[in-house]
């Protein structure tokens, strides 16, 4: 759910990932209807932004990464960014960010006039 406007986010986990989550699911016990990370104090809640934000440091730590250049939203950020870059598409990056407004995902994304003249560059009419 996106935080702001409330409204469902949609992504996608390719095969890798949804195995993981099968095996993870399985082992933890539970339903398909709980939350996947359930929070330390509420076994019957989710993780927090908080706690999550701290899994994110300690693994990019763990991996030899500077923390200050990656985080939860860096890694959000990321994502549309590279599917924007590939596709052009605005609306489907707005869809998959939850946004409500497509101002929103521009200045998001920080598209400028000189990105949209090299898409308009590639697009042969």
């Amino acid at each position: 759910m996106q935080q702001k406007t409330k409204r469902p986010v949609q992504f996608e986990l390719m095969e890798p990932a949804r195995k993981t989550l099968r095996a993870w699911l399985e082992r933890r016990g539970g339903t398909l209807n709980d939350y996947v990370f359930a929070s330390r104090n509420d076994y019957m809640g989710h993780m927090s932004t908080r706690q999550y934000a701290r899994l994110v440091h300690e693994w990019v730590v763990g991996i030899g990464l500077q923390p200050q250049e990656y985080g939860t939203h860096s890694l959000r950020r990321t994502k549309a960014s590279i599917i924007y870059k590939a596709t052009g598409n605005l609306r489907a990056v707005r869809i998959l960010l939850g946004h409500a407004k497509i101002e929103s995902t521009v200045r998001y994304l920080g598209v400028d006039v000189e990105d949209a003249l090299e898409l308009a560059e590639r697009t042969e009419v």
